[in-house]
């Protein structure tokens, strides 16, 4: 399976809490919601869209699991809810139980053995598995050369702190620019992929590298 992270990031690399105020506070984070000012429907929602469209399954760390669990299975009817709610999941976890898996066609992966089992899934076949949000887990998968493709929607503000996906242990990593698209609002819809993984850019986030 290829492994696509796609994250909401600040230009000084910060992913924590796009979505709201209360989303995660750790380390007095106080700047919840900041990507909501750069959103637009067309050109990041579209990106998100295309995606979820694209994955034959999606990869959560326990915390971002449990909030999209919370809120994605009563929205039925909504596609974008249909859609996350039908497909594959699987959710890396020390402490949640087979039992506390709640949302529908979720995998326990162990916390203890995770990057073991990454590998693993890694080199099975089933096509793009999707990593959206979970920046410890994302942070892990770079560390460990596990990533092929990197989807950024990079905002036009500085957070000044907070949790990133960027590994600082001083390893280095190539990625090659695919693909870049500017939404209205200032956000840009950044492709990057590992130079063993070039091909044809995933559809409905071409755009003009620049």
């Amino acid at each position: 399976m290829r492994i696509v992270i796609t994250e909401f990031i600040s230009l000084d690399g910060v992913v924590q809490a796009p979505g709201g105020p209360q989303e995660d506070t750790d380390g007095g984070f106080a700047h919840g919601g900041w990507s909501h000012p750069f959103f637009d429907p067309e050109v990041v929602g579209g990106a998100f869209d295309a995606a979820l469209e694209q994955a034959d399954a999606l990869l959560y760390g326990r915390r971002t699991w449990q909030t999209m669990a919370a809120a994605w299975p009563e929205r039925a009817g909504d596609p974008f809810a249909d859609r996350i709610n039908a497909i594959r999941k699987y959710v890396v976890t020390s402490t949640l139980r087979d039992e506390d898996l709640t949302w529908a066609h979720t995998t326990r992966i162990p916390g203890e053995n995770a990057v073991t089992h990454l590998r693993k899934l890694r080199e099975s076949e089933g096509g793009t598995l999707l990593v959206m949000g979970s920046p410890t887990l994302a942070r892990t998968l770079l560390s460990e050369g596990l990533v092929d493709e990197l989807r950024l929607i990079v905002s036009p503000v500085i957070l000044g702190g907070g949790k990133s996906i960027f590994p600082d242990d001083g390893t280095k990593s190539t990625f090659e620019l695919v693909s870049t698209t500017a939404g209205p609002a200032g956000a840009q819809v950044c492709v990057y992929a590992t130079p063993q993984d070039q091909g044809e850019s995933p559809a409905g986030v071409r755009g003009t590298v620049r």
